[in-house]
């Protein structure tokens, strides 16, 4: 199986948008009373981070040159970043909310790469678990929203 320059554009946009999230999360994290959110966040920071590195590795397998940090493009980008305007109020179900679109807004970038057919089955299974992962944060997400 071919692996194009292309595939290593879409998994650099990947890793680009998974630096985002971490600082995202990292953001939220700090700008959270609750501690169950606070730990909340730090675990989904941690775990982009370790999405990152297995990106990073994947791209480096394959002889190309992975993307150092997060973007300054992208609806995901957009979607972190807008967390800034509601720290002032220090709003946690805001931050929920938007913790939520950023999410599924990854999800969604994730289900359009998976669309892609050339991948090795390696990097396929890599990124369905971390799509699942994505997910599993989502519906946690929305359970705490619900709570709050």
């Amino acid at each position: 199986m071919k692996y194009t320059e292309k595939i290593s554009n879409k998994l650099n946009e990947l890793l680009e948008k998974n630096y985002d999230a971490e600082k995202g999360y990292l953001n939220s994290a700090e700008n959270v009373d609750s501690t169950t959110l606070k730990i909340f966040f730090k675990r989904r920071a941690s775990e982009r981070s370790q999405f990152a590195k297995d990106l990073r590795t994947e791209i480096l397998s394959y002889g190309q040159i992975p993307e150092d940090n997060g973007s300054f493009k992208g609806t995901m980008h957009r979607n972190w970043m807008s967390l800034k305007s509601l720290f002032s109020s220090n709003d946690e179900e805001a931050i929920l909310e938007e913790a939520i679109r950023g999410e599924k807004a990854s999800f969604n970038e994730y289900e359009e790469i998976l669309k892609e057919d050339s991948f090795a089955p390696s990097t396929r299974n890599m990124l369905e678990q971390q799509k699942q992962k994505i997910q599993a944060a989502i519906n946690t997400l929305m359970v705490e929203e619900e709570l709050s």
